[in-house]
């Protein structure tokens, strides 16, 4: 008896508390959000800049737009966090080259929890093209090592430690 009265007491708490946790909205970020948001990114500089950045429910999911054109150098980069990148390439075609060392990186200003080299060794090297998805995990390697030309890309950014600003 002692039992099921503690079964049901549990439960009964366990749905009271369900009850009271609001569900989050879904967020739209719609193809004339992500055209416009490129557009307007500078085509003579490196831009990796957020579109959108939410709260899903104890961790932040970001929606990033990219463009690097051909021909500015570029280094190799290592995020120090549990922020892993998830790639679509939306055009262009490029080298990356993922995992490896980066001999002598170093913070990308300070304080910062990235890191920069000029280049990997012993990584893999992987043509990526239009349509391509890579799954980047947090604290791996990455670079660019070449681009056939302009390149734009989105990227998703699940955040489990909730450092990427709101927006």
């Amino acid at each position: 008896m002692l039992k099921t009265t503690t079964g049901a007491l549990l439960l009964i708490i366990v749905l009271s508390v369900a009850a009271e946790t609001p569900t989050l909205p879904a967020v739209y970020v719609t193809h004339d959000d992500i055209q416009s948001f490129l557009k307007a990114l500078p085509n003579n500089a490196v831009s990796d800049k957020t579109i959108r950045s939410v709260d899903v429910g104890g961790y932040r999911v970001s929606v990033w737009g990219v463009k690097r054109p051909k021909g500015l150098p570029q280094d190799a980069n290592q995020h120090m966090t549990k922020v892993s990148e998830i790639y679509y390439i939306l055009e262009g075609s490029a080298t990356l080259v993922t995992g490896g060392t980066m001999p002598n990186a170093k913070p990308m200003a300070p304080g910062s929890t990235n890191l920069q080299a000029p280049k990997i060794e012993g990584g893999e090297s992987r043509r990526v093209t239009r349509g391509d998805v890579v799954i980047i995990p947090g604290r791996t390697p990455h670079w660019w090592s070449s681009q056939d030309g302009d390149l734009q890309y989105l990227i998703f950014r699940p955040d489990p430690e909730s450092k990427i600003a709101l927006q």
